[in-house]
């Protein structure tokens, strides 16, 4: 089985999600910005697929199956959290930047310009979701980086990197460079 919170293997019974008390509790007190709290943007997902809070199929692009952070926090279905971009939402992935915890060099630069703006460690513990304000004509994929504002949802894992703060903050500059950069 593999921990919820820190992503580590780990053997215990078939229905344990967390390796240990302290990774239950950091899972259970740990919120997103404000902002995204706010929006009723909110999904589930299994095996990265979105569901809704109720178990039923939904979509990035479907109002009708989001929620609010509240009711998708507290369901059970799936395997976690997903945020539905758009409304000025943005986000940034960075697959597979991350080994053994530490941050490869091509995402240092992405990493910094994005500093002040909620960042996160994606549920596979080796890549980085970065959350703020911001719009694109239209994704962005170019090898490990994506760039998303609306069409899309994120998978949530709520594990901040690098102490993040708990705040949104304007990516538009950082976007625009990234879709020069495509």
């Amino acid at each position: 089985m593999t921990c919820r919170w820190c992503a580590i293997d780990f053997a215990a019974r078939a229905d344990a999600a967390y390796c240990s008390v302290k990774c239950r509790v950091a899972a259970h007190r740990a919120r997103p910005p404000a902002e995204m709290a706010a929006a009723r943007r909110w999904l589930r997902h299994r095996a990265k697929i979105p569901i809704t809070h109720d178990n039923r199929p939904a979509a990035s692009t479907h109002q009708w199956s989001w929620c609010s952070y509240d009711k998708a926090a507290a369901s059970q279905h799936g395997d976690g959290l997903g945020f539905a971009l758009g409304d000025g939402f943005a986000a940034i992935d960075l697959d597979h930047c991350l080994v053994d915890g530490k941050l490869e060099a091509w995402a240092e630069p992405i990493v910094k310009a994005a500093r002040g703006t909620y960042m996160e460690v994606s549920i596979s513990g080796t890549g980085l979701h970065i959350f703020g304000f911001g719009r694109l004509a239209r994704g962005v994929n170019r090898g490990g980086i994506e760039a998303y504002s609306g069409g899309r949802y994120m998978t949530v894992s709520l594990r901040r990197f690098r102490r993040a703060p708990l705040v949104l903050k304007d990516l538009q500059p950082l976007l625009d460079d990234i879709v020069r950069e495509a």
